[in-house]
């Protein structure tokens, strides 16, 4: 299972999500992704994604995680608790800090739903920073360009990760179209994938 964990006030309707689904629904892999709805709650979202989780391990299915901006922030603390690899798109490094500056109420900008992100939340972000990192686990992708997060906290702190900086560019990572198929082989999915065998059928 791929599962995918959007950002801050984004959805499974971002346009990365439903690229990445449709790159894998291409190999026939459409039931092996998953990108849930997060809810503003952190802890909400790390429990729903636990849950999913233990749901694939369970039916004997290995787990990638891919996380974009705070989904980043959410994959790494996934990654080192239960041990697995991690792609990491601009991600927030420091969420309760990068984060602070949008108490209040808050829009979704793509459903339009109102939430208020409180104290509580950067709390709840607070329990979620992974002391130490493993580099092995990660592929990390950022642009210089980045106008939200400063990409060389994300550099320095996944140092000895599988890393690709790109200049230019903005938070939502323009490159990503063409880093898909990079990322699917990071995550062990072939490049095509037919007939339900091999081990892209596993993920």
């Amino acid at each position: 299972m791929l599962l995918y964990l959007h950002g801050f006030r984004s959805s499974p309707q971002s346009w990365k999500a439903r690229l990445l689904g449709e790159a894998m629904a291409a190999r026939g892999l459409a039931d092996a992704f998953v990108c849930p709805t997060l809810p503003d709650r952190p802890a909400e979202a790390i429990a729903l994604a636990e849950a999913l989780i233990q749901q694939a391990q369970a039916a004997g299915r290995p787990v990638v995680l891919a996380g974009s901006s705070l989904g980043g922030y959410y994959a790494t603390w996934l990654a080192e608790k239960h041990g697995l690899k991690a792609i990491l798109i601009n991600p927030a490094v420091a969420a309760p800090t990068s984060l602070a500056d949008y108490l209040g109420p808050q829009t979704n900008l793509y459903t339009g739903e109102v939430f208020v992100f409180t104290a509580a939340h950067i709390a709840e972000l607070e329990a979620l920073q992974a002391p130490r990192i493993t580099p092995s686990r990660y592929l990390l992708l950022v642009e210089t360009g980045d106008e939200v997060l400063d990409y060389r906290e994300a550099v320095a702190r996944y140092a000895g990760a599988a890393q690709r900086v790109f200049d230019g560019g903005d938070h939502s990572f323009t490159r990503f179209p063409e880093m898909i198929p990079q990322l699917l082989e990071f995550a062990g999915i072939a490049a095509s994938h037919e007939g339900g065998n091999g081990p892209a059928a596993k993920v």
